[in-house]
């Protein structure tokens, strides 16, 4: 029987990991109540002043949705790796790096999708104004991606290890603050919002080109 084409066998991977992730609930509320979490508590924290909402709602956004991202990195590639299936995909007739990359969007799909799609409505708790909300929905339709790809370069270096969870942390949250930087630039500056837009759009297409084959690579280090 031949091995299937490269695009089956990419879309096999992809719906397998959705399908999964759908069985397991928590694995899809787990970073969206997080991230509502931190979003709803933080005026709590500075006071209910709108204008000084109004000005830090861009930081607070991105900050929930880079830390939520954070929290699901971990299932992005342990439980392939307890059941074997790492090691299937390994010896896969396709580049091990397009195979993570289905698996990278798979989890973007499960966890930065739900994040961008929810903003709004928690950018409305932070006196946010209606019509630059598309603006903050753009910068996380850019920028959450980039979480993904980024931080599946640390979840690969990490797997196996004890205490990965802190070490995967160390190593994107220095990565991350490109995509941070430009994300909620684009919200909080707004006469530089198409700069900060296209510098986040080149951002993602560097990560899409490099951090798979880096993610393949750190995967191929912790299977030896």
């Amino acid at each position: 029987m031949s091995a299937p084409s490269l695009f089956a066998a990419a879309r096999g991977v992809f719906m397998r990991d959705v399908t999964v992730a759908l069985r397991r609930s928590t694995d899809i509320l787990t970073p969206l109540v997080f991230f509502t979490i931190v979003v709803t508590l933080f005026p709590l924290g500075v006071g209910p002043g709108p204008n000084l909402l109004r000005t830090m709602a861009p930081g607070v956004i991105w900050v929930a949705a880079l830390l939520a991202t954070m929290l699901s990195l971990g299932r992005l590639f342990s439980n392939d790796y307890a059941d074997g299936t790492l090691e299937q995909l390994a010896l896969a007739p396709h580049p091990l790096s397009i195979l993570v990359l289905s698996k990278i969007l798979a989890h973007w799909v499960l966890t930065g999708l739900p994040l961008v799609i929810i903003s709004p409505l928690l950018a409305l708790q932070l006196n946010f104004e209606d019509q630059h909300m598309w603006i903050l929905v753009m910068s996380l339709l850019l920028g959450t991606p980039v979480l993904s790809l980024v931080g599946s370069i640390g979840a690969a270096l990490t797997l196996g290890l004890r205490g990965g969870g802190v070490l995967v942390s160390l190593l994107v949250l220095p990565l991350y603050t490109p995509a941070l930087i430009f994300g909620a630039g684009a919200v909080s500056a707004r006469d530089l919002t198409e700069v900060h837009l296209s510098l986040l759009a080149a951002v993602l297409v560097l990560a899409t080109i490099f951090a798979p084959w880096a993610a393949a690579a750190g995967l191929r280090i912790s299977l030896d």
